[in-house]
Formats: structure tokens, sequence, C-alpha cells
């Protein structure tokens, strides 16, 4: 996985002081859970499902889910499976046999998911994941996939709880099944906290700590935790609006800052993702969009501001900005069109990496004004802010001076 992979040189050279670095299954786990930027979640009905990841991938997405979930009718969940598993045999096919099944013209790497197209050209996989129904279905698919299931990255575990032993479940279920598989390099899960008990008020401090207590003893299983803003807002018959952001439904803010406030703690907590964005055709607007014009200005960008606006990606905007005020890092997204949005604003800013490295080679502590003279560096209180964007920036690159999230769009966004 590599950000930004389908720029050109010159491109990248133009926007980057510091290029993404690449990124693969066998990362530092919370580094590779940092890069996974917008998580592409596709139903796992979808015809053409092989060539549409390969598809997405060349455009930017670096990670995706195959739900065989709650996006599959319970009529369909069997034929879902067969194409799920249909799709990543005949990936893994083409990987090591070339298109046409003669030898590629270049090798591949397994754990990369890297081989080769119809022109020789090498390619890259998103950071494949399965949302299983159950434990007993992950063990399933997995089994099923057998060597292909060394495209995976991993598992996403929906509604996920252990007040009743169904996280235990799911993480035995995986561990048992790394044991059979054997691979290089082990299957991760991502559990979706969703479930009513670790979401409502009356239960949900005890069931948010009985999970933490639960990931904790599984540390090496787990890659990141992830949120399911529909669900929870679904307890209540609740649906945002396009001007509206997640934040602004009380119910799901408190859960995320729950979630956080016990799972996401600097000292020992796991990057935390953040809740599906719903919207993506042009709707009636009732509030005053708050995108503002001065940064598509500067950049001679006003007709992109405008499709923003046309496509209510101008609210996803918003809502990034109040993730990562909140501590969430990547998003999930149900569009490609969101893809580029999320990747642009987590590109580090030139500003924001030297306050982190002046921050991280502080010694002894203090105050300092920023090389910027826009505000204070404490290198105490701002390490955990200094370290975790310095991740940011090995996974996402380092923008350059006064290149900013409009620039990235407008290489992005064809």
């Amino acid at each position: 996985m590599l950000h930004y992979s389908f720029l050109n040189d010159s491109t990248r050279d133009r926007l980057f002081h510091r290029p993404p670095q690449e990124l693969g299954a066998d990362t530092d786990p919370t580094t590779l859970a940092t890069g996974l930027g917008a998580t592409l979640y596709t139903p796992g009905t979808r015809a053409g499902l092989g060539e549409g990841i390969l598809k997405r991938a060349r455009a930017g997405c670096t990670s995706t889910v195959l739900c065989l979930e709650d996006s599959v009718a319970d009529s369909a969940v069997e034929s879902a499976e067969d194409n799920v598993v249909t799709a990543l045999r005949e990936l893994a096919r083409r990987r090591t046999t070339g298109v046409d099944g003669a030898a590629p013209a270049q090798a591949g790497n397994p754990a990369a998911g890297v081989w080769t197209d119809d022109g020789g050209r090498p390619e890259r996989l998103p950071l494949l994941f399965i949302r299983p129904r159950s434990p007993e279905q992950l063990l399933s698919v997995g089994r099923r996939l057998g060597d292909a299931s060394e495209l995976l990255t991993g598992f996403v575990l929906p509604k996920f709880e252990n007040s009743t032993g169904r996280g235990e479940r799911y993480l035995r279920a995986l561990e048992r099944l790394n044991a059979e598989l054997s691979l290089r390099v082990p299957l991760r899960a991502m559990p979706i906290i969703e479930h009513p008990l670790t979401t409502h008020r009356e239960t949900r401090h005890e069931a948010l700590l009985a999970v933490r207590d639960l990931l904790r003893a599984h540390r090496g299983q787990v890659l990141s935790v992830r949120l399911g803003g529909t669900d929870i807002a679904s307890e209540y018959g609740l649906r945002r609006t396009r001007d509206l952001t997640i934040y602004h439904v009380g119910v799901v803010a408190e859960v995320i800052a729950d979630v956080v406030s016990i799972l996401g703690r600097a000292d020992d907590g796991w990057v935390i993702s953040g809740t599906v964005w719903e919207h993506y055709s042009n709707t009636e607007r009732i509030l005053r969009p708050l995108l503002r014009a001065t940064p598509f200005e500067v950049a001679n960008s006003a007709m992109l501001r405008q499709h923003l606006l046309g496509a209510n990606l101008d609210g996803l905007i918003r809502e990034i900005e109040l993730d990562q005020a909140n501590g969430l890092i990547g998003k999930t997204v149900i569009h490609p069109t969101h893809v580029p949005v999320v990747h642009a604003l987590h590109v580090v800013s030139h500003e924001e990496y030297v306050d982190a490295l002046d921050i991280v080679g502080s010694e002894g502590g203090g105050a300092t004004a920023s090389r910027s003279g826009t505000r204070m560096n404490e290198s105490k209180p701002h390490r955990a802010w200094a370290l975790r964007t310095l991740r940011r920036a090995e996974a996402y690159g380092v923008a350059r001076p006064k290149v900013t999230f409009v620039d990235f769009l407008e290489a992005s966004i064809k």
C-alpha cells in the first residue's frame, strides 16, 4: 500500500516535502492502522468484484472491506460469500500466473500484493479485509480461500462486545484460522464498536471496559478499532443530513467520546477510525456551506470547490476535521469519490511536521514558540501528538510549504 502511488514523479515532487512510505501487512501495526485512510466498503454481492478492487486501487484506494454483513440481504449471503471467494482466488491466480495464464512480466510479492497488469506494469492491491456475520463464517470463508488468504490483511468484526462472549469467540476463530493457514503474516482483526451493549448509556462503560481488557489480552491480533455510526444511530431511529456531521447527533457523539476515552489513550490505546460518511449525491441544502472559498481562490480552484459542494463533499471535509480533533484517524467510506478527500486531509502539513520534529527532539521539557510563530509548543504535553503526527507523516507524507489539501485534491480528483 502506497498513498498517492498514482501520481507521476514530477507531481509527487511538487507536492511532497517528504513522500508517503510504502506500507504492508508486516509494517508496524500502529503505523499500518494509521495509514488505512479511507476504507471503502463494498458489498460482497457486487458484480466484477476483483476487477473493481484493482480499478479502485489504481485511483488511490488503499484499503477495502468486502462486506458479508449488513450490506447483504439475508437471502443473498451464500451467493455473496461465493462471489468474494471467487474474486480473491482469481486475483491470487493473476498475481501468480499473469492475466492470460502466462508467466507475469514481473514476479509478485505475496505480502505486498504486487503483480503485473496486461501491459506488464506492477500493480498494488489495497489492504483487503472481509466483514463476516459470525465467527463461524469467518472460519468458513478463510478456509475456502486457502492460499488466496495471503491477499487479506484481516477481518472486520461487526457488533463487537464481550459481555456475552461474542468478541472472544471472534478472536478465537481468527486465532484458529491463523494456526490452520500458517501465513507469513497472520491475519488481524478490526473490531467495530456498534453493539447496543457498548453504546447504550446504562451498559456502555462496563461493556467498553470489557472490550478493552479483551483487546489487551489479544493485542497482537488487533490492528485497529472502528466505529459503527450507522448502527449506533439506528438504535434511536436517527440519521444525519448532509448539512450536519455525526458530532451533531448527540447520542452518537457521546459514544465516540467514551470509546476514545477508554480505547484511544496515548499510552496504550488503539488507532480508532471515523464513522462512515453516507452521502454521495446532490441533495437539497438547508444550511449555508462552511467550506471557505479563500483556499480554493488562492489555488485558482474555484471549480473544484463547486464540485465538492455539489457532491456533498464539503460535509465530509467538515466531519473529517472534527474526527481528527476528537482523536480519530481514517474513515469508513461508501463511494470512491470520498477517498481523495479523506487522504488529502490526512497529509501532514509542513508546519505540523516541523512542530512535531521540534517537540520530539526537545530534551528536558519547556515551552517555545513554533518556528512559524503561530503557536506554542510544549514538549511534554504535546509529545503524544507529535509522535502521532510523525506516524501519520510516514503513511501519508508531508506537504511542501504553502501546499494545501486543495492542491492534493486537484491532483487526485479526475
